[in-house]
């Protein structure tokens, strides 16, 4: 129970990675608001969480409106007498709306899908963030994770999307300047490919739309992706970090921590380090045989990896 005692926040909490995230913190002993629209969803949720022995309080909250904003976290600080130890920004409204619309260009779309995207996503986890590091500051103390993507250092998706995460990254790494010397820590999470109920309907269902049809590579990889329950090992091993200040203001993918703390994932599978030239290899039709012979240990600097979009 190494969060025990730690009020968090998971948004975007009633299915997918936010979901994953939840379970795993409240396992270890955190006590976990969570938000969404669907009261239904968010019920089910904390049923999961109490049946595992956690303790979640759902929340319905719409991330577009301030005000449910702004609300919740009256609620949270008054509850928990101003405090606030962890707060993950997941909520996104944008899968549907992105495989739907899949393979059009921006000006083939209509101009509100940045709102889609963009709304839901980038404007309410700054909110949040605003909101939680007041509560973090006056404590002294606190983690605020941005869930964000490879789809912010290369094209990934959409134009939208792209410039989204790559806001979310630059956001962790502006506001962890500005908080270091509070005690709060502020990072970027990019989970790989993760087999959410969604991606399964829009990605991997016999009966996927025909506009959502991707690669059959990229597909393959999300087929064997990492469980929606991934993020929140790693969200766990990083918040009990001893040195969690000097990783303030980084941008990590799963794999990064899954290879710091020596972590898998919660189905025993080791978390896939997309970094590796080995895993690179086996994405390249032409050369693949020749990742059989290339040790795990050898890694492409992140800065290179856009090289090699058009492989995936």
């Amino acid at each position: 129970m190494s969060l025990s005692g730690w009020i968090c926040l998971v948004t975007g909490a009633s299915r997918g990675i936010g979901k994953g995230i939840a379970l795993q913190l409240s396992e270890a002993g955190a006590i976990v608001y969570i938000t969404g629209r669907q009261e239904k969803t968010l019920k089910e949720t904390a049923t999961e969480v109490d049946e595992r022995g956690g303790k979640c309080i759902p929340v319905i909250c719409d991330s577009t409106k301030d005000d449910d904003i702004e609300k919740l976290f009256e609620r949270i600080k008054q509850e928990q007498d101003g405090r606030m130890d962890l707060l993950v920004n997941n909520a996104y409204a944008g899968v549907q709306t992105i495989f739907e619309n899949g393979g059009k260009k921006f000006w083939e779309t209509d101009p509100s899908i940045w709102d889609t995207i963009n709304n839901t996503g980038l404007r309410s986890h700054y909110i949040c963030s605003v909101y939680a590091a007041r509560m973090m500051v006056a404590r002294g103390q606190g983690l605020i994770v941005n869930i964000s993507s490879m789809g912010g250092l290369q094209y990934l998706f959409n134009v939208p999307y792209g410039v989204g995460k790559a806001a979310c990254d630059r956001m962790a790494i502006d506001m962890a300047v500005e908080l270091r010397k509070r005690g709060v820590a502020a990072v970027s999470l990019w989970p790989g490919p993760v087999k959410t109920e969604l991606i399964t309907q829009f990605v991997l269902s016999n009966d996927a739309p025909q506009e959502a049809k991707i690669p059959s590579q990229l597909k393959d990889v999300f087929a064997n992706g990492e469980t929606p329950e991934c993020s929140g090992v790693c969200i766990v091993n990083l918040a009990k970090d001893k040195n969690l200040m000097s990783l303030s203001g980084k941008i990590f993918m799963t794999c990064d921590l899954a290879r710091r703390y020596g972590i898998r994932d919660v189905d025993g599978r080791p978390i896939e380090d997309f970094t590796t030239l080995k895993f690179l290899l086996t994405q390249m039709p032409y050369v693949s045989w020749l990742s059989s012979f290339v040790p795990s240990f050898i890694r492409m600097p992140r800065f290179l990896l856009p090289l090699l979009n058009n492989h995936f």
